[in-house]
């Protein structure tokens, strides 16, 4: 899916008060739409989780976006390799 497009459609659920939290590879796209909450992950295109057969970096990554689930204020935030 788009960043942008899901940025902006992140911004409509935020207001009507869901939580919502991204996990996003382009980092100039995502911050020029502004989302509550995403997650800058080093990876290619079309691996946000990272590789196939990596179960402990993809889980790294999610429990890393779902804890941003927990900030009260909106926030980005990395995740490195």
């Amino acid at each position: 899916m788009c960043h942008q497009s899901v940025g902006l459609i992140q911004s409509v659920i935020e207001r009507a008060g869901i939580a919502t939290v991204s996990i996003t590879l382009l980092e100039e796209v995502t911050r020029k739409v502004d989302p509550p909450r995403s997650l800058f992950v080093d990876r290619p295109l079309g691996y946000p989780l990272g590789e196939a057969n990596a179960p402990e970096l993809q889980r790294a990554i999610l429990r890393q976006a779902l804890a941003l689930l927990g900030e009260a204020a909106p926030r980005h935030s990395w995740y490195l390799r």
